[in-house]
């Protein structure tokens, strides 16, 4: 089965842009398409995190890995990069026709909750990690479920 990939064109929000590194097929190593983008400061080569979207709503991806995953590099961080990074990845989402968006994180993570509340998610429970799930294999015991309505953002 083919799978499209979309061109979103310059994705910037004032001081920060998503350049796309990578468009990933399914593999061994992932489950579902990928886009993969790094965040920079807008019209400069200087990377300050990054952001994969997941373009498929699996049950892992739903119950725990979800469909946004990002890290923002220690020395930028406060400045709600990712929420803002997640908020330009929505459009790009529905043109998928995505809908909700599923965002999780650590329960300890409290600056990751915090970006899933300004970006517009519904925080809708904390589940636990089954014990074959990578995350659980990695350390992870639990994830916080967030969930974005796109017909509303």
């Amino acid at each position: 089965p083919h799978f499209k990939f979309y061109n979103r064109g310059k994705l910037v929000n004032r001081d920060l842009e998503l350049v796309l590194v990578e468009k990933a097929l399914p593999s061994d190593e992932i489950e579902v398409p990928t886009y993969r983008f790094e965040m920079r400061l807008a019209g400069t080569r200087q990377k300050i995190g990054r952001i994969n979207f997941r373009v498929e709503s699996t049950e892992d991806i739903v119950m725990y890995a979800g469909n946004i995953g990002y890290r923002v590099e220690r020395e930028f961080r406060g400045n709600r990069y990712a929420a803002r990074s997640c908020q330009l990845l929505f459009p790009l989402a529905k043109k998928h026709k995505i809908n909700p968006i599923w965002i999780t994180c650590n329960p300890d993570n409290i600056s990751s909750r915090r970006t899933c509340e300004i970006a517009g998610g519904k925080f809708i429970e904390i589940v636990d990690l089954p014990t074959d799930n990578d995350q659980y294999l990695d350390g992870d015991r639990q994830k916080c479920r967030y969930r974005f309505d796109l017909a509303r953002i």
